[in-house]
């Protein structure tokens, strides 16, 4: 609408060069230099004066009128201006124009004739019915946060009476904060799984901070340690970024975590967002592997490619993926063999998948998905520091922290194996698997509102 609106410019330039030339060639031709003789009794001098002046009159004559035309433009157009950032927007353009003050008129205009259609929107009864709604989504939205929220919570009940609570044991029987009390913190977290090395890391930043701030009350400590969990959780690439079309997701992991669910739930969530899902039976070894993810994939209303038990899982994503491009599927969630992190010949098995995947489907955008079982506590750490050796692993889903108390292992494993926890599951249900935020994991952790 706005290159309608404000053309005036190039009109003017245009009607301008226009006029100029027209005015040269009748000066050559002589036509309007006669009609001037005839006037001022050949006076060359006036002729010149007399002509410069037709000539700036003509073109003041017809910028005046592009300019009434421009604002008339205006007066019709600026009715279907229905947001006060169109306006804005056009009052910008007329700002950065080169005739900004012949302009001033329009921006008068905007500015007056805008304000009065903005407020007869925001007046209208579609607008207050439009408004009922998008307040209705602003409510629902806060609303599924709250509930994420307190399932979070949750889910997390073991992992802070293993944590927190103890912290905060710690914390009330001392008076002071002393090296003694930092021993005691050390030891709670050691004990929560969060590693020894990890464990360390943390204490020595919570040393400095009590140093530099001047700590005194073991209260106080509390605090300063919540902030230091968040930062070390904090990723910047934690999200898990299916937005490209098409996206491939291989869930890799040892048999018995989960790996099966989490692909069920992630086709539960992102067909009811409205992307095309198709699902590929990689683990052909696991008894009834496949009619587990056949079961979810009903549910889910999603396709499935398949093959029998045993057959060879490259083969399967070989498949999955010539459907997925047949089908212009959205994204494609590949279950892969579970194996054990210390048998060799199955960890290169995967690297085989990985080939395929590369050589078959370069233009869809990859994530490689570790999952973790968070009641194995470091033995977590350990499969996620194996399995990044084998794959490009872009993050992991730790799932049944409902189920332990030793939560500390999202802090191990987002430390030392320094790849970002994208997923978690604090549940059995669809919901229970949530996007990972870090500040919401530290304050359901410290057991903040």
């Amino acid at each position: 609408m706005f290159k309608k609106l404000f053309k005036f410019n190039k009109k003017k330039q245009e009607e301008v060069k226009e006029i100029e030339e027209s005015i040269e060639k009748q000066d050559k031709e002589e036509v309007e230099v006669e009609q001037v003789h005839n006037e001022v009794d050949n006076n060359e001098e006036s002729e010149h004066v007399i002509t410069e002046e037709l000539q700036e009159d003509t073109i003041d004559e017809v910028c005046e009128a592009i300019k009434e035309e421009a604002i008339e433009e205006v007066k019709d157009d600026i009715k279907n201006i229905e947001t006060k950032e169109e306006i804005d927007e056009a009052k910008e353009v007329i700002e950065e124009s080169e005739y900004k003050e012949e302009l001033e008129e329009v921006k008068e205009a905007i500015e007056e004739i805008g304000s009065e259609e903005v407020s007869y929107i925001e007046n209208d009864d579609k607008y207050e019915d439009i408004k009922e709604v998008d307040q209705e989504l602003v409510e629902e939205v806060k609303e599924k946060k709250v509930n994420l929220f307190d399932r979070l919570k949750q889910g997390l009940t073991k992992a802070k009476q293993g944590i927190t609570d103890k912290i905060d044991t710690v914390l009330k029987s001392y008076t002071k904060v002393d090296e003694e009390l930092l021993e005691d913190l050390e030891e709670v977290l050691i004990t929560a799984d969060v590693g020894v090395n990890t464990t360390m890391d943390i204490i020595e930043r919570l040393r400095d901070v009590i140093k530099s701030k001047k700590i005194t009350d073991p209260k106080d400590v509390r605090s300063e340690l919540q902030l230091i969990v968040e930062e070390i959780l904090t990723s910047d690439n934690s999200k898990l970024d299916v937005e490209h079309s098409p996206t491939i997701i291989l869930m890799v992991g040892v048999n018995g975590v989960g790996k099966t669910t989490t692909i069920g739930k992630l086709a539960n969530r992102y067909k009811s967002e409205g992307k095309k899902v198709l699902l590929a039976a990689g683990d052909t070894f696991r008894a009834a592997a496949i009619e587990q993810l056949e079961v979810w994939a009903n549910r889910s209303n999603v396709d499935i490619i398949k093959h029998q038990e045993g057959a060879d899982p490259g083969a399967v994503i070989f498949d999955a993926i010539k459907a997925a491009k047949a089908r212009n599927v959205d994204l494609l969630i590949c279950d892969t063999a579970g194996r054990l992190h210390n048998k060799a010949n199955l960890m290169n098995e995967l690297g085989k998948v990985f080939k395929i995947v590369d050589r078959e489907f370069p233009e869809a955008k990859r994530e490689v998905l570790l999952v973790v079982d968070a009641t194995t506590g470091q033995n977590a750490v350990s499969q996620a520091k194996t399995f990044k050796q084998v794959a490009d692993i872009t993050g992991i889903v730790l799932t049944k922290l409902d189920g332990t108390a030793k939560g500390g292992v999202v802090l191990a494993v987002k430390s030392e194996v320094d790849v970002p926890v994208k997923l978690i599951g604090v549940g059995e249900s669809v919901e229970d698997l949530q996007d990972f935020d870090a500040k919401a994991f530290s304050d359901a952790l410290f057991g903040n509102n």
